[in-house]
Protein backbone atom coordinates (compact mmCIF):
# COMPACT_ATOMS: atom_id res chain seq x y z
CA UNK A 1 0.00 0.00 0.00
CA UNK A 2 2.82 2.38 0.90
CA UNK A 3 4.64 1.67 -2.39
CA UNK A 4 1.51 2.25 -4.47
CA UNK A 5 0.81 5.56 -2.73
CA UNK A 6 4.40 6.73 -3.21
CA UNK A 7 4.24 5.76 -6.91
CA UNK A 8 1.07 7.85 -7.34
CA UNK A 9 2.69 10.82 -5.60
CA UNK A 10 5.82 10.43 -7.76
CA UNK A 11 3.77 10.38 -10.97
CA UNK A 12 1.89 13.53 -9.96
CA UNK A 13 5.11 15.36 -9.02
CA UNK A 14 6.86 14.31 -12.24
CA UNK A 15 4.00 15.35 -14.50
CA UNK A 16 3.70 18.70 -12.69
CA UNK A 17 7.45 19.37 -13.02
CA UNK A 18 7.50 18.36 -16.71
CA UNK A 19 4.48 20.55 -17.47
CA UNK A 20 6.00 23.53 -15.67
CA UNK A 21 9.29 23.15 -17.54
CA UNK A 22 7.52 22.82 -20.88
CA UNK A 23 5.20 25.80 -20.48
CA UNK A 24 7.76 28.24 -19.08
CA UNK A 25 10.50 27.68 -21.66
CA UNK A 26 11.46 30.13 -24.42
CA UNK A 27 10.26 27.78 -27.17
CA UNK A 28 6.69 27.57 -25.86
CA UNK A 29 4.26 29.80 -27.82
CA UNK A 30 3.82 33.24 -26.27
CA UNK A 31 0.24 34.21 -25.44
CA UNK A 32 -0.97 37.74 -26.18
CA UNK A 33 -4.43 39.18 -25.56
CA UNK A 34 -5.94 41.38 -28.29
CA UNK A 35 -8.83 43.74 -27.61
CA UNK A 36 -10.78 44.42 -30.79
CA UNK A 37 -14.11 46.22 -30.57
CA UNK A 38 -15.97 44.51 -27.71
CA UNK A 39 -14.17 41.19 -28.02
CA UNK A 40 -10.96 39.88 -26.46
CA UNK A 41 -8.89 37.34 -28.36
CA UNK A 42 -5.99 35.22 -27.12
CA UNK A 43 -3.29 34.65 -29.73
CA UNK A 44 -0.46 32.16 -29.41
CA UNK A 45 2.66 33.43 -31.18
CA UNK A 46 5.08 30.75 -32.33
CA UNK A 47 8.63 30.79 -30.89
CA UNK A 48 10.15 27.64 -32.40
CA UNK A 49 10.08 26.09 -35.88
CA UNK A 50 11.84 23.38 -37.87
CA UNK A 51 13.26 23.48 -41.38
CA UNK A 52 10.32 25.32 -42.98
CA UNK A 53 8.71 28.74 -43.04
CA UNK A 54 6.99 29.54 -39.74
CA UNK A 55 3.27 30.25 -39.92
CA UNK A 56 1.90 32.99 -37.66
CA UNK A 57 -1.88 32.84 -37.24
CA UNK A 58 -4.55 35.28 -36.09
CA UNK A 59 -8.05 33.95 -35.31
CA UNK A 60 -9.99 36.50 -37.36
CA UNK A 61 -12.43 35.60 -40.12
CA UNK A 62 -13.91 39.10 -40.32
CA UNK A 63 -12.88 40.46 -43.75
CA UNK A 64 -12.79 44.01 -42.36
CA UNK A 65 -9.81 43.02 -40.23
CA UNK A 66 -6.37 43.27 -41.86
CA UNK A 67 -2.95 42.68 -40.35
CA UNK A 68 0.75 43.07 -41.13
CA UNK A 69 3.67 41.03 -39.85
CA UNK A 70 6.94 42.91 -39.17
CA UNK A 71 10.14 40.87 -38.79
CA UNK A 72 13.92 41.11 -38.89
CA UNK A 73 16.87 38.98 -37.94
CA UNK A 74 17.48 38.88 -34.20
CA UNK A 75 20.19 41.24 -32.92
CA UNK A 76 20.91 42.49 -36.45
CA UNK A 77 20.63 46.21 -37.24
CA UNK A 78 18.37 46.18 -40.29
CA UNK A 79 15.00 47.47 -41.40
CA UNK A 80 11.82 45.58 -40.57
CA UNK A 81 10.39 43.47 -43.40
CA UNK A 82 6.61 43.71 -43.85
CA UNK A 83 4.42 40.74 -44.75
CA UNK A 84 0.62 41.11 -45.11
CA UNK A 85 -1.64 38.52 -43.49
CA UNK A 86 -4.06 36.73 -45.82
CA UNK A 87 -7.07 34.52 -45.15
CA UNK A 88 -5.96 30.91 -45.48
CA UNK A 89 -7.48 27.46 -45.11
CA UNK A 90 -5.34 25.64 -42.54
CA UNK A 91 -5.54 21.90 -43.08
CA UNK A 92 -3.76 19.13 -41.18
CA UNK A 93 -3.09 15.95 -43.14
CA UNK A 94 -1.07 14.19 -40.42
CA UNK A 95 -2.93 11.68 -38.25
CA UNK A 96 -0.54 12.57 -35.40
CA UNK A 97 -1.46 16.26 -35.61
CA UNK A 98 -5.18 15.54 -35.69
CA UNK A 99 -5.58 12.58 -33.33
CA UNK A 100 -2.74 13.11 -30.85
CA UNK A 101 -2.37 16.90 -30.79
CA UNK A 102 -6.04 17.59 -31.43
CA UNK A 103 -5.46 19.99 -34.32
CA UNK A 104 -8.51 20.85 -36.42
CA UNK A 105 -8.84 22.26 -39.93
CA UNK A 106 -9.80 25.93 -39.79
CA UNK A 107 -9.67 29.32 -41.50
CA UNK A 108 -7.41 32.05 -40.14
CA UNK A 109 -5.38 35.10 -41.08
CA UNK A 110 -1.88 33.81 -41.72
CA UNK A 111 1.55 35.19 -42.57
CA UNK A 112 4.87 33.37 -42.88
CA UNK A 113 8.33 34.02 -41.44
CA UNK A 114 11.07 32.79 -43.79
CA UNK A 115 13.00 29.69 -42.82
CA UNK A 116 16.38 30.36 -41.19
CA UNK A 117 19.48 28.17 -40.81
CA UNK A 118 19.56 25.96 -37.68
CA UNK A 119 19.82 28.15 -34.53
CA UNK A 120 18.94 31.26 -36.58
CA UNK A 121 16.50 33.61 -34.86
CA UNK A 122 14.01 36.22 -36.02
CA UNK A 123 12.10 38.79 -33.98
CA UNK A 124 8.64 39.94 -34.97
CA UNK A 125 5.55 41.91 -34.03
CA UNK A 126 2.11 42.45 -35.57
CA UNK A 127 -0.12 45.38 -36.49
CA UNK A 128 -3.86 44.73 -36.75
CA UNK A 129 -6.26 47.17 -38.41
CA UNK A 130 -10.02 47.37 -38.30
CA UNK A 131 -11.66 50.46 -39.79
CA UNK A 132 -9.62 53.38 -38.40
CA UNK A 133 -8.23 51.56 -35.41
CA UNK A 134 -4.71 50.08 -35.21
CA UNK A 135 -3.74 47.52 -32.56
CA UNK A 136 -0.08 46.59 -32.13
CA UNK A 137 0.83 43.16 -30.76
CA UNK A 138 4.27 42.56 -29.20
CA UNK A 139 5.55 45.87 -30.59
CA UNK A 140 7.50 46.91 -27.47
CA UNK A 141 8.82 43.42 -26.74
CA UNK A 142 8.99 41.56 -30.07
CA UNK A 143 8.58 37.80 -30.12
CA UNK A 144 11.81 35.87 -30.76
CA UNK A 145 11.56 32.65 -32.76
CA UNK A 146 14.39 30.15 -33.19
CA UNK A 147 14.66 27.75 -36.12
CA UNK A 148 16.15 24.29 -35.98
CA UNK A 149 16.60 21.19 -38.07
CA UNK A 150 13.88 18.55 -38.05
CA UNK A 151 14.51 15.77 -35.54
CA UNK A 152 13.20 12.35 -36.63
CA UNK A 153 10.39 11.06 -34.44
CA UNK A 154 12.35 7.83 -33.98
CA UNK A 155 15.01 9.82 -32.10
CA UNK A 156 12.97 12.56 -30.45
CA UNK A 157 10.18 10.44 -28.95
CA UNK A 158 12.51 7.90 -27.26
CA UNK A 159 14.60 10.81 -25.91
CA UNK A 160 11.56 12.52 -24.38
CA UNK A 161 10.22 9.25 -22.96
CA UNK A 162 13.60 8.32 -21.48
CA UNK A 163 14.04 11.70 -19.82
CA UNK A 164 10.52 11.57 -18.39
CA UNK A 165 11.08 8.02 -17.14
CA UNK A 166 14.40 9.05 -15.57
CA UNK A 167 12.62 11.87 -13.70
CA UNK A 168 9.90 9.46 -12.55
CA UNK A 169 12.33 6.81 -11.31
CA UNK A 170 14.42 9.51 -9.67
CA UNK A 171 11.38 10.81 -7.80
CA UNK A 172 10.28 7.34 -6.70
CA UNK A 173 13.82 6.54 -5.53
CA UNK A 174 13.87 9.74 -3.46
CA UNK A 175 10.45 9.07 -1.94
CA UNK A 176 11.29 5.42 -1.23
CA UNK A 177 14.54 6.46 0.45
CA UNK A 178 12.76 9.13 2.48
CA UNK A 179 10.12 6.69 3.72
CA UNK A 180 12.58 3.79 4.17
CA UNK A 181 11.32 1.55 1.37
CA UNK A 182 14.24 -0.75 0.55
CA UNK A 183 13.51 -0.75 -3.20
CA UNK A 184 14.95 2.77 -3.43
CA UNK A 185 18.35 1.31 -4.31
CA UNK A 186 17.04 -0.50 -7.39
CA UNK A 187 15.09 2.56 -8.57
CA UNK A 188 18.14 4.78 -8.06
CA UNK A 189 20.29 2.51 -10.27
CA UNK A 190 17.60 2.43 -12.96
CA UNK A 191 17.21 6.22 -12.79
CA UNK A 192 20.93 6.69 -13.41
CA UNK A 193 21.01 4.17 -16.27
CA UNK A 194 18.02 5.64 -18.08
CA UNK A 195 19.29 9.20 -17.50
CA UNK A 196 22.54 8.18 -19.19
CA UNK A 197 20.74 6.70 -22.21
CA UNK A 198 18.26 9.56 -22.58
CA UNK A 199 20.61 12.42 -21.77
CA UNK A 200 24.00 11.33 -23.09
CA UNK A 201 23.12 9.06 -26.02
CA UNK A 202 19.75 10.18 -27.37
CA UNK A 203 20.16 13.80 -26.18
CA UNK A 204 23.26 14.54 -28.29
CA UNK A 205 21.61 12.77 -31.20
CA UNK A 206 18.64 15.17 -30.96
CA UNK A 207 21.08 18.09 -30.69
CA UNK A 208 22.89 16.95 -33.83
CA UNK A 209 19.74 16.85 -35.92
CA UNK A 210 18.46 20.16 -34.53
CA UNK A 211 21.64 22.28 -34.57
CA UNK A 212 24.48 20.23 -36.05
CA UNK A 213 26.32 19.85 -32.73
CA UNK A 214 26.63 16.78 -30.51
CA UNK A 215 27.31 18.55 -27.20
CA UNK A 216 27.20 22.26 -26.37
CA UNK A 217 27.48 22.08 -22.60
CA UNK A 218 30.60 22.20 -20.40
CA UNK A 219 33.44 22.17 -21.45
CA UNK A 220 32.47 23.20 -25.01
CA UNK A 221 29.75 25.74 -24.26
CA UNK A 222 27.11 26.97 -21.86
CA UNK A 223 23.98 25.41 -23.33
CA UNK A 224 21.66 25.14 -20.33
CA UNK A 225 19.84 22.01 -21.50
CA UNK A 226 23.08 20.04 -21.82
CA UNK A 227 24.47 21.43 -18.57
CA UNK A 228 21.28 20.57 -16.68
CA UNK A 229 21.70 16.95 -17.76
CA UNK A 230 25.37 17.01 -16.77
CA UNK A 231 24.75 18.36 -13.25
CA UNK A 232 21.87 15.96 -12.60
CA UNK A 233 24.12 13.08 -13.69
CA UNK A 234 26.84 14.23 -11.26
CA UNK A 235 24.34 14.26 -8.37
CA UNK A 236 23.29 10.71 -9.22
CA UNK A 237 26.88 9.51 -9.47
CA UNK A 238 27.36 10.89 -5.95
CA UNK A 239 24.16 9.15 -4.86
CA UNK A 240 25.59 5.82 -6.00
CA UNK A 241 28.07 6.04 -3.11
CA UNK A 242 25.03 6.17 -0.84
CA UNK A 243 24.05 2.67 -1.95
CA UNK A 244 27.22 1.02 -0.64
CA UNK A 245 27.29 -0.88 2.63
CA UNK A 246 24.42 0.05 4.92
CA UNK A 247 23.60 2.90 2.56
CA UNK A 248 23.19 6.63 2.88
CA UNK A 249 19.61 7.20 1.70
CA UNK A 250 19.88 10.96 2.22
CA UNK A 251 22.20 11.14 -0.81
CA UNK A 252 19.47 9.57 -2.96
CA UNK A 253 16.90 11.98 -1.54
CA UNK A 254 19.25 14.90 -2.34
CA UNK A 255 19.82 13.65 -5.92
CA UNK A 256 16.06 13.25 -6.46
CA UNK A 257 15.31 16.75 -5.16
CA UNK A 258 18.07 18.31 -7.28
CA UNK A 259 16.78 16.41 -10.34
CA UNK A 260 13.36 18.01 -9.93
CA UNK A 261 14.82 21.44 -9.24
CA UNK A 262 17.31 21.39 -12.13
CA UNK A 263 14.93 19.85 -14.67
CA UNK A 264 12.24 22.38 -13.71
CA UNK A 265 14.46 25.16 -15.08
CA UNK A 266 12.83 26.26 -18.38
CA UNK A 267 13.97 24.23 -21.37
CA UNK A 268 16.33 25.73 -23.99
CA UNK A 269 17.43 28.79 -21.98
CA UNK A 270 20.90 29.94 -23.17
CA UNK A 271 20.57 27.54 -26.09
CA UNK A 272 22.24 27.51 -29.49
CA UNK A 273 22.06 30.78 -31.43
CA UNK A 274 23.37 31.64 -34.89
CA UNK A 275 25.54 34.76 -35.07
CA UNK A 276 24.54 36.20 -38.44
CA UNK A 277 27.68 38.35 -38.66
CA UNK A 278 30.14 35.46 -38.26
CA UNK A 279 27.97 32.52 -39.32
CA UNK A 280 29.00 30.70 -36.11
CA UNK A 281 26.52 29.00 -33.76
CA UNK A 282 27.16 30.00 -30.14
CA UNK A 283 25.64 29.00 -26.80
CA UNK A 284 25.22 30.67 -23.43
Amino acid sequence: MKKALLWIIAIIITIAAAYYQRTTGPTYPRSEKIQLDDSTYTVKLIRSEGSRDARVELPFQDTSVTATLFYKRFQVHEEWTLVPFVQKEIRYHSVFMKKVLGKKDHTALAAYLPQQPPAGKLEYFIEIRKNDRIVQVAHDTPVVIRFKGDVPAGVLIPHVLMMFLAMLLSTTAGLFALFKVERYKRNAIWALAILFIGGFILGPWVQWYAFGEWWTGIPFGWDLTDNKTLFVFIFWIAAMFGLRGKGRPWLVVLAAVMTLVIFSIPHSLFGSELNYATGVVTTG
